[in-house]
């Protein structure tokens, strides 16, 4: 059994927090008996709680994530606020109950606010990435699930209610950011829904296994859901569990290497992977009958059937320190969806992280992030064709709306461009505070919208 109760806090870092473990299980090799990380062990305000609950192998975590920023330049300034409380539950079935390998995660939230990045015309990669899907109510259930960890961790089954971006290309580094293009998965991946994002989920199972430590494969099925993000029967509040509105599956299938170079076991993590499902997909330009929608107003042809691969690897290039993100960690990552139907057709983002350079500081971390989005060209030649007869434009949402919105287009979309600096401050046990600047160049990926330049901040403390 695991000494849970000598396991160390985690630091306090951006990277951390509710919802974020089991990406944390997936970058990290398998211990040496049956396989299961640590629960969680977050640093917090009140670290008493979790050390006494892990004489029960539980683990509890209350924490609230803010986003902050404003924008400075561009065709309208202003700024705004968004936000997010999550409490997080994982229980290690093997202390209290006595059954070897088994936990429990759950996750709710609550979120406030609207992202700045609308204010100034863009809806493609918000300036701030904590908001939306689970707002507008006091609780938003996440996910819960159970998995079991058998045979010195080369085998791991998940099963219950869970996002498939749990798994699959997803990494705890992600949310060292503030823009929506990266935390905590690359936009692109959930832009159909087919690809349950955080913070909402379908029922699923998953199965991890591990050939050597270094290597697994993982696939799944995923009962995928109509109408997911959206307010309407009861998904806004995420307890809306039956099987009434489940409408197809998504099968995705990923192939990791996470190998430790050198004398100073540098850290890496290497993922392909492809993902199918069988829904019904409208497409971005042709009517049932084959012709431009605008020539016909008829509704869009569908064509049964949706694809997405990727493309994702971080390393460590150089160590500062001796823990697993102590050091200088470059990551890029590739996400290609179907143009026929898609909005983002091709992301892609590179990053790079700094962490224990100065050692007075360990936890202190310097951010760099830059983002590429490709809109579907499907897309664009709908919109220029839309603009040529004078029609309104279509929202990337795929509903007619009214351009006085600056959250939807005024004009052809073709690519877009964000960066983003940030300097994580370790403030305090549980407290951390980054201020932060975003630069997006070609706004909502039109080239009529002028650069935006935004000046913010992204703070997480954790409670217990």
């Amino acid at each position: 059994m695991i000494g849970f109760a000598s396991a160390p806090a985690l630091a306090q870092t951006l990277d951390s927090g509710s919802g974020l473990f089991a990406s944390q299980k997936l970058s990290n090799t398998p211990s040496a008996n049956y396989g299961m990380a640590p629960l969680p062990a977050p640093e917090a305000l009140v670290p008493q709680v979790n050390q006494y609950l892990r004489q029960y192998g539980t683990a509890v975590l209350l924490d609230n994530v803010d986003e902050f920023d404003g924008n400075i330049t561009g065709a309208k300034t202003g700024s705004a606020n968004a936000g997010q409380y999550g409490l997080e539950w994982d229980q290690d079935w093997n202390v209290l109950a006595g059954i070897p390998g088994f936990e429990t995660h759950a996750v709710a939230v609550g979120r406030y606010g609207i992202p700045d990045s609308r204010i100034f015309g863009d809806n493609l990669n918000p300036s701030q990435e904590i908001y939306g899907a689970g707002g507008n109510t006091a609780i938003h259930l996440v996910f819960f699930y159970g998995e079991e960890t058998a045979a010195h961790g080369r085998f791991n089954l998940a099963f219950g209610r869970f996002p498939s971006q749990n798994d699959f290309d997803s990494s705890p580094l992600n949310c060292n950011f503030q823009n929506n293009s990266l935390c905590g998965n690359p936009k692109a991946f959930g832009d159909n829904v087919s690809n349950s994002s955080y913070p909402d989920a379908n029922w699923a199972f998953r199965l991890r296994v591990r050939p050597v430590s270094q290597v697994y494969v993982q696939s799944g099925i995923f009962f995928t859901e109509d109408n997911i993000y959206n307010a309407t029967n009861g998904y806004r509040s995420g307890f809306h569990l039956d099987s009434s509105h489940i409408n197809g599956e998504y099968f995705p299938v990923e192939v990791g290497f996470e190998p430790a170079w050198g004398a100073d076991k540098l850290p890496g993590h290497y993922k392909v992977g492809f993902g199918y499902d069988n829904n019904n997909h409208a497409s971005n330009y042709i009517d049932q009958n084959g012709a431009p929608i605008p020539y016909t107003g008829l509704p869009a042809q569908e064509r049964k059937g949706g694809t997405i691969a990727w493309v994702s690897a971080d390393q460590m290039v150089y160590r500062n320190g001796p823990g697993a993100t102590d050091g200088i960690i470059v990551k890029g990552d590739y996400v290609h969806n179907d143009p026929r139907y898609s909005t983002r057709a091709d992301q892609f983002t590179i990053m790079s992280l700094d962490r224990d350079f100065w050692h007075a500081r360990p936890f202190d971390t310097i951010g760099l992030l830059f983002n590429y989005t490709k809109v579907a060209g499907s897309l664009g030649k709908l919109e220029a064709l839309q603009q040529e007869l004078g029609e309104p434009i279509i929202g990337t949402g795929g509903t007619f709306v009214s351009n006085n919105d600056p959250s939807i287009p005024n004009g052809v979309q073709n690519y877009t461009m964000d960066i983003e600096l940030n300097y994580q401050i370790h403030v305090f046990r549980g407290v951390t505070f980054a201020p932060d600047f975003q630069y997006f160049i070609r706004p909502n990926a039109q080239k009529n919208l002028p650069d935006a330049a935004l000046l913010g901040f992204k703070s997480h403390i954790e409670l217990f």
